[in-house]
Parts: structure tokens; C-alpha cells; sequence
């Protein structure tokens, strides 16, 4: 089971969305180099506030490009890092992947699924009424957040649009994944 790299983004700053980058270098144990959320503690402002000593399981974001071209049958555009993730993938169904995932990201970075992004409001404020489409109820009123997964770096390396991603999926029982 694999897919592959679309985009890659990273911003040095706090804003909501990353520009594109031709590369970007994961170092293990803290994210994306030179991104404003690297760290080996949380760096999401809100994350911070509650307790800025929490570990980081939100070093790397991804977003399968996929769910652009949904949201844009909806009528809203959205391209790659527009949302805030560090890499968009294609192929690949994110949102099954089960805790503890092993996410090989060309040929030397590696990171290990987390959790779901916890979407916000600042995404309606992005494009207004979009929230709604990145966070809908399963048939049992249940909320499904589809608005990316988060993840942390095991293995560094760069990573470039176009690199193949493999999966590796944990020893079971698996555990679906939860807002981190």
C-alpha cells in the first residue's frame, strides 16, 4: 500500500497557510526544519496554552490532495497548503490509517501517524462554510474530522513532491485515530 508526495509547505511564521516548497528536511524528533510548529514540545498556539510542556504529536501535517478536488465539487478551492499541512499526499486514504502507522516519505524521512488535526474555526475564517466540509457526522451522529492527520518524525530526510510514500501499518489490534 502506497501513494505519493503532491506538495510540500512549511512557514517559519503563524499563519494558517504554509507556502509550497520545492524540498522541505524533516529532523527526527521535532518536525519540519525551520517550520514555526516544529519542536519537540507542542508549538500550536492553542496546544500551548493549555500546556505548553505537552510532547509534540503534531510535527508533521498531512492532507491527502484528494479531498481538494471533493471540497471543490462543493464550491470552494482549495490547493496544497492552504490548509496548513506540511506535505499533501495522493493515493493513500489518511483518514483509515490506524495509530502508530509508519509513513516512509521518499527514500530516508519517516513518520509515525499520531492522530487526526483537530480542525478549527480559522478554516471557515479561510473560506467561509468550508469547516463543514472537513468535518461531517457518520451514520451515528458521530463527528468524522477528514481536515488532515498528524504525525512525528522517527527517521529525517528531504522530502519533494513526486517521492513515493509507503505504509506501514502497526501489529494489530489497530487503534483508529483520534483528534491530537
Amino acid at each position: 500500500m502506497g501513494g505519493s508526495v503532491s506538495a510540500v509547505s512549511s512557514n517559519g511564521v503563524y499563519s494558517f497557510t504554509k507556502p509550497n516548497r520545492d524540498s522541505v528536511t524533516l529532523l527526527a524528533g521535532l518536525g519540519v526544519e525551520g517550520d514555526v510548529h516544529s519542536g519537540v514540545t507542542v508549538k500550536h498556539r492553542s496546544r500551548v496554552k493549555q500546556d505548553p510542556t505537552q510532547p509534540n504529536l503534531r510535527q508533521v501535517h498531512l492532507i491527502h490532495e484528494e479531498l481538494f478536488e471533493e471540497v471543490r465539487a462543493a464550491g470552494f478551492e482549495v490547493t496544497a497548503g492552504q490548509l496548513g499541512e506540511n506535505v499533501t499526499t495522493r493515493g493513500i486514504d489518511l483518514h483509515a490509517l490506524p495509530v502508530g502507522t509508519l509513513l516512509r516519505l521518499g527514500t530516508e524521512a519517516v513518520v509515525e501517524v499520531t492522530g487526526l488535526r483537530n480542525p478549527c474555526a480559522q478554516i471557515d475564517d479561510f473560506q467561509k462554510g468550508l469547516l463543514k466540509q472537513v468535518v461531517r457526522q457518520d451514520a451515528n451522529g458521530r463527528p468524522q474530522f477528514r481536515a488532515g492527520i498528524m504525525s512525528v518524525v522517527l527517521s529525517g530526510g528531504t522530502v519533494r513532491p513526486g517521492d513515493s510514500i509507503t505504509v506501514e501499518l502497526p501489529a494489530g489490534p489497530h487503534r483508529p485515530l483520534e483528534r491530537v
